[in-house]
This record gives structure tokens, sequence and C-alpha cells, in this order.
């Protein structure tokens, strides 16, 4: 039996029909599809790298492989591309400045093989068990302190050289404004190019060391350290990176089989387990943490192509762009201020990725238990809150995680208990700030 059976003329899709995961065009059109989904990927999955100082190259090996590990391991029916995932960007700089790049890849490693246990737990469980642990609210909180716990760190960029940061800013916004379907997913990248032609221009870029690179070598490896003092500190900040995985894994297998068929749900522990898979190699291997790509999942519903043979084509592409030591260094020469500016937009849009959460689930911000679930998380991870002790520290998006996670729990429990005693014959509870009632 074939892996892949061709889908009408091999040509078309036909209107109202869709290329189902276990279906391909003909071999060029599916290869066509395969790079636009390389295109499609690759502004986001190099920022990553770029702003981290992760060897370009290296993460970008990393997510081709880890993209056809991703097949294997959901039985190529769960269209996929796994990319560098922003979640990792705030843990990883954080690491990177305290205890350098192997404990920071410890720290990958650390969130690859919870993922995966997650996943197992999901395969053999259910999900029933993840709704009940983060919550809508919950969830939104956490994607939400982790895109604004970044902000310092865009300023920093941003104030190196503003004039080319407000171009490249501006330029974002621009693209993402006046174009529509594949142009405007990929807004960041090319403001990115804008960006970059505009220091070129201005003098402000240092081509140096792109003329040195070679066209064709191996990708710069390095190994995890988990050796270090303060890697369990490490290691911690890391650990709310988890949720946020799960959340995107969850929420991408519910849209291939909203869009293909329901039966990819039964797929989803299997999906977590691959994540995990690949983020931990990726860490063994110095590259960053993976996830599943938002921009490749608007591509298929754009072509309503969701052939697994598509993204075959696309981790081996990746692959192969991974040994052009020329490549990464291209990455590399990107001035600070290109980055302030893209980085703006783009941990802006991380945090309201976290609102979205809340709006698509409607979120009811009349209870006090929701309304201090937010309000806590966010101001702790937008001022950076920290709690040592000795080498061991907690970070603001660990704490802001914590008190996220017991605030809802603790604060629903409490809440029904008083309200058992008022049905009971006990006291009313009073009515709560913004005018919610703590029994809602």
């Amino acid at each position: 039996m074939p892996l892949w059976t061709l889908h009408g003329n091999g040509r078309t899709v036909e209107p109202g029909s869709v290329v189902a995961p276990s279906e391909r065009l003909n071999w060029p059109a599916t290869v066509a599809m395969g790079v636009q989904h390389v295109v499609a990927m690759f502004g986001a999955t190099f920022l990553v790298p770029t702003i981290t100082g992760f060897p370009v190259s290296t993460t970008l090996l990393f997510s081709g492989i880890g993209t056809l590990l991703f097949l294997l391991i959901t039985r190529n029916r769960l269209p996929s591309y796994l990319g560098s995932s922003f979640a990792f960007i705030a843990p990883i700089t954080a690491a990177t400045a305290s205890g350098g790049m192997g404990s920071a890849l410890a720290g990958v490693v650390a969130v690859g093989v919870l993922l995966a246990l997650v996943g197992v737990v999901v395969q053999v469980a259910g999900l029933g068990w993840v709704d009940k642990l983060m919550p809508p609210v919950v969830a939104g909180a956490i994607v939400a302190l982790i895109g604004f716990n970044l902000a310092p760190t865009a300023w920093l960029n941003y104030k190196v050289d503003a004039l080319t940061a407000t171009v490249t800013l501006a330029a974002v916004i621009l693209f993402s404004v006046l174009f529509k379907g594949f142009l405007g997913r990929i807004s960041i990248f090319l403001g990115v190019i804008v960006g970059y032609v505009f220091a070129a221009l201005t003098g402000k870029l240092d081509f140096s060391k792109v003329g040195d690179a070679d066209w064709i070598g191996l990708p710069e490896f390095h190994l995890p350290d988990f050796a270090t003092a303060g890697t369990w500190s490490t290691i911690a900040m890391f650990l709310p990176v988890v949720l946020v995985l799960v959340a995107e894994n969850v929420g991408h297998v519910r849209g291939v089989a909203t869009m293909t068929d329901a039966s990819v749900n039964q797929h989803t522990g299997r999906a977590l387990i691959a994540d995990g898979v690949a983020t931990t190699l990726a860490g063994v291997g110095g590259g960053s943490g993976t996830t599943t790509y938002g921009e490749n999942i608007g591509v298929m519903a754009a072509t309503r192509v969701y052939s697994t043979a598509v993204y075959w084509v696309a981790g081996i592409v990746a692959i192969l762009l991974a040994f052009s030591p020329k490549i990464g260094a291209i990455f590399n020469s990107i001035p600070a201020g290109v980055l302030g500016g893209v980085t703006t937009a783009l941990y802006g849009l991380i945090g309201i990725i976290g609102i979205k959460i809340w709006v698509d689930n409607r979120v009811d911000f009349s209870r006090p238990v929701n309304q201090y679930t937010a309000a806590v998380a966010l101001v702790i991870g937008i001022a950076g809150f920290t709690m040592q002790w000795d080498a061991f520290q907690l970070g603001g998006i660990v704490l802001g995680t914590i008190a996220a996670l017991a605030i809802y729990h603790l604060g629903n429990l409490i809440a029904r208990a008083r309200k058992s005693g008022a049905d009971d014959g006990g006291p009313i509870p009073a009515v709560g700030p913004l005018g919610g009632d703590p029994q809602d």
C-alpha cells in the first residue's frame, strides 16, 4: 500500500474539499508546497537563535530533523512543521547570561523530556486532566506573561539604533495590514528584510563574516551542561514552557482535525511525545526547542493541502539548508536595531496570543478569581520578579506561572467551600472587586 494516495487529478483541489494527510498532489506540486512551508517557517525559526545567540544553522537542522521525527512518531497521519518556539526565548536568554549556552541547553533538554512524559500520560489517560490543570484563564495568563516578560530585552536592542528599529517595526506593521493571506502571515520576515536592507544602505551592517563563511559545511554543535552551579534553578526557569508547548500542540491537533477528520484528535498524545523527543534532541545537539507552527497551519488553511508528504519535503529542505555556514552567517549579521524593531512586535504578539485565549474562550473576568489569576501573574512576569535561595533562583516566568496556577485553583477551592457554607446557612460572601461575586 502506498504512503499517500493521489488526490483527484493530482494537480488541483476541488471546491469544498481538502487534500487529506494520507493524500498528495503530484510530486512537482508537492515539492513546491514543501518549499513554500520552509519559507513560511523560516522567518520565525531563524529569529529565535538570532535573538538568543544560538547557532542558526544548528537550530534549522534540528527543526528539519524534528519535523521528520514528528511525522514518524505520529504515524504519518498528522501534518506539522516543528520550528523554533518563541516560548524558549526568555529562559534561554536568562540562562545563557547567567550560566552560558550549556546551561540553557540543559533547560531545553529538561523541557523536551517532560513534554514527552506529558504526551505519554495524555496517550494513556486522555486530555481531561490537562484542561483541568490549565483552563483558559490560566493558559492565557502563562502565554501572555512569557511574551511581556521579554519587553525589556526588546528595548535593549531597540535603543542601540532607534532609527533602524523604527523602520523595521513600521515595515512589519505595514506588511501585516496591507497584505492578506500568505504575505500577511510572513510580515515579520518581510519586516526583517526591509530593516536589513535599510541598515545596509545606511552603513550599519557588518557583512565581513559572511564573505569568509563557506557555502557548504557542518553546523556548529554544542552539548548541554548539567554540572554548572545553579543548573536546577535554570531548569526550573524553563518548566513553564512545557505548559505553552502543550497548549500549542493541542491547539494544532484540534485545528487539523477540524479541517480534515475528527479522528486526528486521537494522535494528540503522540504529537506531544514527538515534540518532546524533537526538543530533547535539539537541546542535546545545540539547537533551540521546537513546537508546531502556526505559520504553517495558516498555509494549510489557505491551500487546503494537509498532505504529510508536503512536510517530508519541507523537513528535508530545511536539513539541506542547515549545511550552509554562509546562510547562518547572513542571519548572524542582522544588526541589533533590526532585532529591536522586530522583537518589539514579536514579543507583544506573543502576549496578545495569551489574551486571545481569554477572548476565544470567553473567560469571565467579573469573577475575582479570574481577575487575580491574570492580574498577579502578568505583573510578576512583566516586572520580572525574582526569588533566590543561594544559587537557586526563580524568575518572573516561573513565579508568574506558579501564581496563576495557585490563585486559580486555591481561589476556586475557597469559593466552593464558602458557597457550600452559604448554602448551609453560613454567611454570604461579599461582592468582589470590579463587581464580581466570589461565588461565580
